[in-house]
């Protein structure tokens, strides 16, 4: 029968472990081969190789496919996870999307929960994955590493995180109903004219765009005010761009700009809406102005208004910051804006990869500032506070109340 078994192991141990896979089992099936009949029994036990892989090795003997680069076939080994888990990706964004945060200017976001408590929770949704795949898809996802400097923005509210899950909550149930959830907020003022706006743009070699050399003009310098309303479950931009002053009276005739424009025709059987904002600002929970209007708008759109309110200090977690006002910003890095129009254009430009369309137009209506609401005119307003967080979770009904 040929050498023996005990030749073999001493033949087969000084080989191995200077033999990759495909060489291993390619002398395997040439030995075996050379003992004839029952050869590849007695070297599947002399080797520890399976009988499958040493009759692999004789197909290719017999093939004589040469032995140069790769180890395996083209295509062979495992599928990436993301291919054998197609839902991997959704289910890690849905776990992260309450929590993710990071510079309104910029498109890149940061989560607070480390890589290793997110992949326990993913196994614990039959999603299993290593915390060196999360961190390669949130890579992937344009997230950046935690930083423990990023994790304060002031003094949190106690029930800070219990208020973003019941904003998270209604969010969810709205969307399921199909009915509008907007996020609004204004962006950051800018100034009208040939001052220098942040980013680079490719320009020829040697010319770039010459600005003023300040940006500390006087208050005859105009400005402009946009106003964003993100349409969340149809990821949509609509900026109302103010050339007068940001009050609350200005924050909800872009929204009622809005819903005539766009949101009475995309909700046509919607008898709520739900809007989210930030604590502060002409939205602010504080500002007895905003819910005076909004009363006005319950009463014109026949809509009952809910309305739910970042916590104080949380205004990155807005989805308009990370899903509309970072790509404004980015379409015109570099661009003075010298003037209304140039803005208009630019914000309308604005599109992703992944589907966002914005609409934008320009309000050079008056909204003077100091205008005061007294309390008759509040006590008018048909509210109703949750029991939770009342200030900051509302909703105004339509018909105001008589006097």
């Amino acid at each position: 029968m040929g050498m023996p078994s005990e030749t073999l192991r001493r033949k087969f141990g000084a080989a191995w472990p200077h033999l990759d896979e495909r060489t291993r089992r390619i002398m395997a099936a040439s030995e075996a081969v050379s003992l004839g009949y029952g050869g590849v029994s007695i070297v599947s036990r002399a080797s520890g190789l399976s009988r499958k892989a040493i009759h692999k090795g004789m197909h290719e003997l017999e093939e004589g496919e040469p032995l140069v680069g790769r180890v395996r076939r083209p295509g062979a080994g495992r599928k990436s996870i993301t291919q054998s888990d197609p839902e991997l990706v959704q289910t890690l964004e849905r776990l992260i999307d309450e929590q993710t945060r990071g510079d309104p200017e910029s498109a890149l976001r940061w989560i607070c929960k480390s890589t290793r408590a997110i992949a326990r929770e993913l196994a614990e949704q039959d999603h299993p994955a290593s915390h060196v795949k999360v961190a390669q898809i949130l890579h992937d996802l344009d997230y950046s590493l935690q930083s423990n400097r990023k994790t304060e923005e002031g003094a949190d509210h106690p029930d800070r995180d219990a208020q973003f899950r019941h904003l998270n909550l209604t969010v969810k149930r709205y969307l399921r109903q199909r009915l509008p959830v907007i996020s609004v907020d204004t962006k950051k003022k800018e100034l009208i004219g040939n001052y220098r706006n942040a980013g680079q743009q490719w320009r020829a070699s040697g010319e770039p765009l010459h600005v003023q050399g300040h940006d500390f003009p006087g208050p005859d310098v105009p400005r402009a005010f946009p106003y964003g309303i993100y349409d969340i479950g149809r990821n949509a931009g609509f900026v109302n761009v103010g050339t007068d002053h940001d009050t609350g009276a200005f924050a909800v005739a872009s929204i009622r700009g809005w819903w005539r424009a766009e949101g009475r025709r995309l909700y046509p059987d919607a008898q709520k809406i739900l809007i989210t904002a930030d604590g502060g600002g002409s939205n602010g929970w504080r500002l007895r102005l905003w819910k005076l209007e909004l009363q006005r708008f319950a009463d014109q759109a026949g809509l009952t208004v809910a309305v739910r309110h970042f916590p104080p200090g949380t205004r990155k977690w807005n989805k308009i910051e990370h899903r509309l006002f970072s790509f404004i910003s980015s379409n015109w890095r570099g661009e003075p804006l010298r003037d209304y129009e140039t803005i208009v254009k630019l914000i309308a430009g604005t599109a992703t990869a992944k589907g966002l369309k914005v609409t934008c137009r320009l309000d050079r209506r008056k909204y003077p500032t100091g205008r005061n609401v007294s309390d008759e005119e509040m006590q008018r307003v048909n509210l109703e506070r949750d029991k939770f967080h009342g200030e900051w979770n509302y909703v105004i009904k339509p018909g105001a109340k008589a006097r």
